[in-house]
């Protein structure tokens, strides 16, 4: 008990300390150039603040989405050594029918189109 406490009792000490030191130790001279919102060069040309479109982040997240079934999947060849392989046949067919549904009806309401 007293070992562990020691650890502790460093651990929290050399955090503090460094966390200390890295707020005294780097020099805060901005300037100009450090403050404008470019540092390439370029005077900006437009707006910052554009918009993404929404399409966008429909094709990520399904892209994630069967990205991830396919990881779900992956141990699928050996559930048939399970006590019920059928069920477990069951269980994957029914995941890949309920995405393959949201693939389709995303598809058919123009979600996947990146022009309009």
């Amino acid at each position: 008990m007293n070992l562990i406490i020691t650890i502790l009792f460093i651990s929290i000490t050399l955090s503090v300390i460094l966390a200390v030191v890295s707020f005294w130790l780097p020099q805060m001279n901005p300037d100009a150039e450090k403050l404008s919102p470019y540092e390439c060069g370029f005077d900006p040309l437009g707006s910052a603040r554009l918009p993404f479109s929404i399409r966008f982040f429909l094709v990520a997240i399904l892209f994630l989405l069967f990205d991830l079934e396919i990881a779900l999947l992956l141990p699928l060849p050996w559930g048939d050594q399970l006590f019920n392989p059928v069920g477990t046949l069951l269980w994957a067919s029914a995941v890949l029918v309920l995405l393959t549904l949201g693939l389709v009806y995303e598809w058919t309401q123009g979600g996947l189109e990146w022009a309009e």
